[in-house]
């Protein structure tokens, strides 16, 4: 981005004060990590006001900054954009900036694999087109706007992963960002304690087409019945769907897992064999929805080929870790009942190593049924394909009294000490141990890895 302040104070419907004619290239909200010729938005929270860190933003190197009208004492001689509210300016910024962009935007959206798919998509796309991704989790009512206001302006493919924990918030992000195409990964379990239930979650994911236009397209789980359900009763919408089941306009018909990735072929809208560098039946899944966009941007079959090829996914999720002898499946960034499953069930169908342990850690954000969710798993778990388990969190207790009586002798229960765990591994596992590390974010189970890395 290049603006002047003056094109900034437009877009705001503010005036721009003398300093009208200086340059902004960027935006930023943190003073840790600002860069020269960013405009800096301060926040007022609980906590912290950002508006003391307003000099400290020009000292290192920001162009300009917000204040909101109502904060008093703004600092003299420097340049100021009087604002009511950072947020609303925020937004507002990056609804200008994006109604001026020409890249294609892409949403992403869904109860679990929304930044692999991101990941996936990015890297699919990035050897053919100019593609800028969201960072992180800026996926929210603040992260997206500043995930649009960080894109150059000859960015071709705009990836944005669009998050939510109620209704409203995707059509809040999709209206802004106005995808041209959106897909949703799934329907699961995640902010039940907010919606209500798995229609409530379908309805809600399903608001990422109030951006489109009439040419949107929608990519979607079309082995979800929730979605199709929305589908049927929305026939002027563009869609094409994936997944497992015959029907889908792009049908896995086969899967073979080795250390090096995933090799699977497909019929419909594409057909063949391809492979990518990442392992698990489900990530195969998000593969698809992947293909289907890039295959409606007009990619031949043999170009999403070569992009799926060099793949490459955030860290933990699904990554393997060697660590000595022993190799770990680090899939600690989140965890929701569908994903804990599709996890569950690919250690015990690989073949990579013989002796397989399961290290899970609590699920959140299921509301009232946390318990019925956890001690639900117990039906997914071999007692002839896994050889140990450590369960982490005072939520598993309930899966460990469902579960233990099948694995006398080969199970391990702590609610907070990663030590234990730790040590337990340390005693146990050899050579052809493959153990998978799975919990929700709040429970950071990469510590256990860690701890043996230091």
């Amino acid at each position: 981005m290049r603006k002047s302040i003056q094109d900034i104070a437009n877009w705001l419907n503010i005036e721009a004060g003398e300093h009208g004619e200086k340059i902004v290239t960027g935006v930023s909200i943190d003073t840790r990590t600002i860069k020269e010729g960013d405009l800096f938005i301060p926040f007022r929270g609980e906590k912290t006001n950002g508006h003391k860190y307003v000099l400290q933003a020009f000292e290192k190197g920001a162009s300009c900054s917000l204040w909101l009208k109502d904060e008093p004492n703004p600092p003299k001689d420097v340049p100021l954009l009087f604002v009511e509210d950072s947020g609303l300016a925020l937004q507002q910024m990056a609804r200008m900036y994006r109604n001026e962009l020409k890249a294609k935007f892409i949403g992403i959206t869904g109860s679990n694999g929304k930044t692999s798919s991101k990941d996936i998509l990015a890297s699919l796309l990035s050897p053919f087109y100019k593609v800028q991704k969201t960072i992180g989790n800026f996926n929210n009512e603040l992260g997206l706007p500043l995930t649009i206001l960080s894109l150059d302006e000859d960015t071709e493919i705009a990836v944005l992963e669009m998050g939510m924990s109620g209704f409203g918030e995707i059509e809040f992000l999709s209206t802004l960002a106005k995808p041209h195409y959106a897909v949703i990964t799934n329907i699961g379990e995640a902010h039940m304690q907010d919606l209500g239930s798995r229609e409530g979650i379908a309805k809600a994911k399903f608001e990422i087409i109030k951006g489109f236009d009439s040419e949107g397209v929608l990519c979607y789980d079309g082995d979800e019945p929730l979605l199709r359900a929305l589908i049927e009763i929305t026939p002027q919408l563009r869609s094409k769907s994936f997944g497992f089941q015959q029907g889908n306009d792009l049908m896995i018909r086969e899967i073979e897992t080795t250390e090096k990735g995933s090799r699977f072929i497909v019929d419909g809208e594409l057909n063949g064999e391809f492979f990518i560098p990442i392992l698990g039946k489900h990530q195969v899944k998000n593969a698809l929805g992947a293909m289907l966009v890039a295959k409606s941007l007009g990619m031949s079959d043999e170009q999403i080929r070569k992009g799926l090829e060099q793949v490459s996914l955030t860290d933990m999720r699904m990554q393997l870790v060697p660590v000595g002898d022993v190799l770990f499946i680090n899939d600690a960034y989140n965890a929701a009942p569908t994903s804990m499953k599709a996890a569950i069930e690919f250690l015990q169908s690989t073949s990579m190593r013989k002796d397989k342990w399961l290290v899970l850690g609590d699920m959140l954000e299921l509301g009232d049924k946390e318990q019925q969710f956890h001690e639900e798993l117990a039906r997914y778990i071999d007692e002839n394909r896994i050889s140990r388990i450590c369960l982490f969190g005072p939520r598993m207790e309930w899966l460990y009294h469902k579960i233990a009586p099948r694995f006398s002798g080969r199970i391990l229960h702590t609610k907070d000490d990663y030590g234990k765990i730790v040590d337990y591994i340390k005693q146990h596992a050899d050579k052809d141990s493959l153990i998978l590390i799975k919990g929700s974010r709040g429970m950071k189970l990469e510590t256990i890895i860690n701890t043996f890395n230091k």
